[in-house]
Protein backbone atom coordinates (compact mmCIF):
# COMPACT_ATOMS: atom_id res chain seq x y z
CA UNK A 1 0.00 0.00 0.00
CA UNK A 2 1.25 3.88 -1.17
CA UNK A 3 0.50 6.42 0.80
CA UNK A 4 -0.07 9.75 -1.00
CA UNK A 5 0.93 13.53 0.34
CA UNK A 6 -2.76 14.92 1.13
CA UNK A 7 -0.97 18.56 0.62
CA UNK A 8 1.26 19.91 -1.95
CA UNK A 9 3.96 22.40 -1.20
CA UNK A 10 2.29 26.10 -1.45
CA UNK A 11 5.07 27.74 -3.12
CA UNK A 12 5.26 31.59 -4.36
CA UNK A 13 2.62 32.13 -1.41
CA UNK A 14 0.90 35.68 -1.30
CA UNK A 15 1.58 37.25 2.04
CA UNK A 16 -1.05 40.22 2.09
CA UNK A 17 -1.53 42.30 5.62
CA UNK A 18 -4.74 40.05 6.12
CA UNK A 19 -2.74 37.08 5.29
CA UNK A 20 0.15 38.64 8.01
CA UNK A 21 -2.42 38.73 10.42
CA UNK A 22 -3.83 35.36 10.41
CA UNK A 23 -0.76 34.23 12.20
CA UNK A 24 -2.23 36.26 15.06
CA UNK A 25 -5.57 33.43 15.68
CA UNK A 26 -2.59 31.19 16.59
CA UNK A 27 -3.27 29.50 20.03
CA UNK A 28 -0.42 28.81 21.97
CA UNK A 29 -0.68 25.91 23.78
CA UNK A 30 -0.73 25.66 27.77
CA UNK A 31 1.97 26.98 29.94
CA UNK A 32 3.70 28.14 26.40
CA UNK A 33 3.67 32.16 26.26
CA UNK A 34 0.90 33.33 23.46
CA UNK A 35 3.41 36.37 22.51
CA UNK A 36 6.12 33.63 21.67
CA UNK A 37 3.89 31.57 20.37
CA UNK A 38 3.13 33.79 17.61
CA UNK A 39 6.38 35.38 16.91
CA UNK A 40 8.05 31.58 16.29
CA UNK A 41 5.12 31.05 14.00
CA UNK A 42 5.63 33.97 11.95
CA UNK A 43 9.37 33.94 12.10
CA UNK A 44 9.13 30.03 10.70
CA UNK A 45 6.02 30.44 8.53
CA UNK A 46 6.80 34.39 6.87
CA UNK A 47 9.91 35.74 4.29
CA UNK A 48 11.90 37.97 6.18
CA UNK A 49 10.21 41.39 4.10
CA UNK A 50 6.66 39.88 5.44
CA UNK A 51 7.79 39.03 9.15
CA UNK A 52 8.53 43.04 8.90
CA UNK A 53 5.65 43.54 8.38
CA UNK A 54 4.49 41.40 10.87
CA UNK A 55 6.62 42.80 13.78
CA UNK A 56 4.91 46.50 13.14
CA UNK A 57 1.69 44.82 13.72
CA UNK A 58 2.71 43.14 16.53
CA UNK A 59 4.31 46.00 18.39
CA UNK A 60 1.38 48.47 17.08
CA UNK A 61 -0.93 45.56 19.09
CA UNK A 62 1.45 46.41 22.37
CA UNK A 63 2.80 42.54 21.83
CA UNK A 64 5.71 41.60 23.87
CA UNK A 65 8.73 41.33 21.21
CA UNK A 66 10.93 40.18 24.20
CA UNK A 67 8.20 37.18 25.16
CA UNK A 68 10.29 33.84 26.13
CA UNK A 69 9.92 30.00 25.67
CA UNK A 70 9.73 27.78 28.45
CA UNK A 71 13.76 27.71 28.62
CA UNK A 72 13.21 31.58 29.16
CA UNK A 73 15.01 32.39 25.72
CA UNK A 74 13.32 35.07 23.31
CA UNK A 75 13.26 34.67 19.59
CA UNK A 76 15.83 36.82 19.03
CA UNK A 77 18.49 34.82 21.51
CA UNK A 78 16.53 31.00 19.97
CA UNK A 79 17.67 32.37 16.30
CA UNK A 80 20.97 33.87 16.72
CA UNK A 81 22.57 31.15 15.33
CA UNK A 82 20.73 30.20 12.49
CA UNK A 83 22.04 30.27 9.14
CA UNK A 84 19.88 32.29 7.30
CA UNK A 85 18.51 34.31 10.17
CA UNK A 86 20.47 37.64 10.10
CA UNK A 87 17.35 39.97 8.10
CA UNK A 88 15.26 38.57 10.88
CA UNK A 89 18.05 39.11 13.75
CA UNK A 90 18.06 42.68 12.03
CA UNK A 91 13.93 43.04 11.96
CA UNK A 92 13.42 42.10 15.76
CA UNK A 93 16.36 44.60 16.82
CA UNK A 94 14.58 47.45 15.23
CA UNK A 95 11.01 46.63 16.65
CA UNK A 96 12.82 46.69 20.65
CA UNK A 97 14.12 42.73 20.64
CA UNK A 98 16.94 42.39 23.21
Amino acid sequence: MSLKKDKQKVLGEVFDDDRIRTFFDFEAPAGIDADFYVLEKAYRGMKSENFATFLDMFVADGRNINAVNGEGDSLLQLIAEHKQSAEYISSLKAHGAA
